[in-house]
């Protein structure tokens, strides 16, 4: 097993790794929206799924790895009627790649914000 920092993220406010590599597989903890170096989320649930897909993606590079070898996405959002735009943004970034994914409307997110992803990797 070993722990994956992603450098240009925030350290991990909790008891948590940004990622473990496990095997061939890399487990990749919640990404919040937040941009690197700030304090606040974009405004949007538009452009909080692009920031949290592009954390999601720094973890992925520390790893040595990229969105097409993501084998399972996990995306939390605040609000059911968001489906559609979540939807949408992530089929723009992840292009033909598709990956198992599932999109839970679940209540509050930490902070405050609209969306949280998590995933599992495989790594070559």
């Amino acid at each position: 097993m070993k722990l994956i920092t992603a450098e240009k993220l925030p350290a991990p406010g909790g008891h948590y790794s940004h990622g473990v590599l496990a095997g061939k597989l890399l487990f990749i903890s919640g990404q919040l929206p937040f941009p690197p170096g700030e304090q606040e989320f974009p405004e949007g649930i538009k452009a909080q799924s692009i920031q949290a897909m592009a954390n999601l993606e720094a973890v992925l590079q520390a790893a040595g790895a990229s969105l097409n070898n993501l084998v399972n996405v996990q995306i939390y959002i605040v609000d059911v009627d968001d489906w559609p735009i979540v939807n949408s943004t992530y089929s723009a970034l992840m292009g033909a790649h598709r990956p198992a994914r599932v999109i839970i409307p679940c209540g509050p997110l930490h902070h405050g914000a609209l969306v949280e992803i998590s995933a599992v990797a495989e790594i070559e």
